[in-house]
């Protein structure tokens, strides 16, 4: 029996604000992204209020996508993609966010994108926002945490369902949607207003803890997305809507019923608030309590909760990248995940930012979605950052990835025989982009390898790594020769 689905959905992802690069050519607008200095391991990303010349900001020039997506889209040709998970930069849209018309030139880049996609046979799949919005609507209306913005996201997603009719059926509304729940997304995923200078780590967004207004701005995205929904569908009866979550796979450090019980609250806070609303379309029974107890009072209408019930998606897709642990013990070391930070488990191994390696966590959690939700899943975020040595002659031998990816590969052909609904599969950046959390582009996790440092040195010149050509041969094979040779 084949591992896989005959027509599984092979590919992979990056977004506009870390990949495309030319931040202010042909009409765009800024994004909140493109305010935020690069870091490193040990130094957080920055917000300014205005742009320093002196500084460097990654999205201004990502990967140069905008230059080189002929050549970008031939690579993923060459290895096999059946699909290609990419979003659109909403200010390259509406430079403002607000604007009455769209900027056409966006538009135009966009559509020589899909109809090129289709040529080759990749299926687009779009993330109409993910981690950016024009930064007019931050400055302008406090980003996210005003009802205004439901409309003008509501505009510029129905003028992206018109224009794209017959060039995109997948689509998915807002990125990692979850993330507005911790700190670090009140800006990233929020748009919310940050002091100039701010830092933003994993565990702040740079201006405090900010819980009433992240969770009316998760409200309000809620809102939006299911209008977009049902919009979307109304548009283009072929059109497949799905949820965006940034899948949180927790262990408790003891068997104290303590450390199982507060593991449990972290998996039902991470993984099913946010899922419970699309997939089901009503706040889960455990929300009532967590705004009774933190003083959250949102704005919630009548007719918010008729779209809710409505607006509810096709299809649950989610990023993996690693497992943390909770426990009530204090003083433990800690480890970093993704903009999350836990205690490190002794069981498993660590990348260099400090990421937790778990393949059986994936099975494990792609087991317990399914059996909550019963819809197709897709993982649309996998992938392992590294630091890629160029040899000599110029090859990249990345096996440490290879090795990753295989054992992930492996842990869905074992949920797919568990039962599990899985549908496709995009590894991260399949071509090197910068990393959202640092802004760093020697953190690495591509196939194909892009001749740019953190020093800002490198002509953006493309050439393949070794896990190029494996990750071709797994395409080829339906992910059933996944041999290292």
């Amino acid at each position: 029996m084949a591992k896989f689905p005959k027509d599984f959905l092979w590919g992979g992802a990056t977004a506009a604000n870390q990949y495309e690069g030319a931040w202010n050519v042909d009409g765009k607008g800024p994004s909140t992204a493109d305010m935020l200095i690069g870091g490193d391991v040990n130094t957080p990303r920055r917000f300014t209020k205005t742009i320093d010349p002196n500084a460097y900001y990654p999205s201004h020039q990502g990967s140069d996508f905008y230059h080189h997506w002929e050549e970008d889209l031939n690579y993923l040709h060459e290895m096999g993609f059946k699909v290609y998970r990419l979003s659109i930069a909403w200010s390259r849209i509406f430079p403002n966010g607000d604007d009455i018309e769209p900027n056409r030139k966006g538009l135009e880049f966009y559509r020589q994108i899909f109809k090129r996609c289709h040529e080759l046979g990749i299926e687009p799949l779009v993330t109409i926002s993910h981690y950016e919005a024009p930064y007019h609507l931050t400055e302008a209306y406090g980003g996210w945490a005003n009802r205004k913005v439901i409309d003008f996201f509501v505009n510029y997603a129905q003028t992206l369902f018109r224009e794209y009719r017959g060039l995109v059926h997948y689509w998915l509304t807002f990125n990692e949607i979850n993330m507005l729940q911790a700190p670090f997304g009140a800006y990233m995923a929020g748009a919310l207003p940050l002091e100039d200078g701010a830092e933003l780590k994993p565990d702040t967004s740079g201006a405090g803890d900010r819980l009433q207004e992240r969770y009316q701005a998760l409200h309000y995205q809620f809102v939006a997305s299911a209008k977009a929904v049902q919009i979307g569908h109304a548009i283009d009866l072929h059109n497949e809507i799905g949820c965006m979550i940034a899948g949180g796979m927790d262990y408790p450090l003891t068997a104290r019923p303590e450390d199982t019980f507060k593991t449990d609250m972290a998996d039902n806070m991470r993984n099913f608030f946010c899922g419970d609303v699309q997939v089901r379309g009503e706040y889960p029974p455990f929300a009532k309590r967590f705004f009774e107890e933190n003083n959250i009072k949102l704005d919630f209408t009548d007719a918010d909760r008729q779209i809710l019930a409505i607006g509810t998606v096709d299809f649950y897709s989610f990023s993996y990248y690693s497992s943390g642990v909770e426990t009530t013990e204090k003083n433990t070391d800690k480890a970093a995940g993704n903009q999350t930070v836990s205690t490190r488990n002794p069981y498993l191994k660590y990348n260099d930012w400090g990421w937790a390696m778990d393949p059986l966590g994936l099975r494990t959690y792609l087991n317990r979605v399914y059996g909550r939700y019963q819809i197709p899943l897709m993982v649309v975020e996998n992938g392992l950052g590294a630091f890629d040595k160029v040899e000599a002659d110029g090859s990249i031998n990345d096996d440490y990835r290879i090795d990753y990816y295989q054992a992930h590969i492996n842990a869905m052909a074992e949920a797919i025989k568990d039962g599990v609904d899985l549908i496709g599969y995009t590894t991260w950046g399949c071509i090197d982009l910068v990393s959202a959390g640092t802004g760093q582009m020697d953190k690495r996790y591509g196939f194909v390898y892009v001749n740019r440092n953190d020093k800002q040195e490198g002509d953006f010149s493309r050439h393949p790594k070794k896990s190029f050509y494996w990750y071709k041969k797994a395409i080829a094979s339906n992910g059933e020769d996944l041999s290292n040779d």
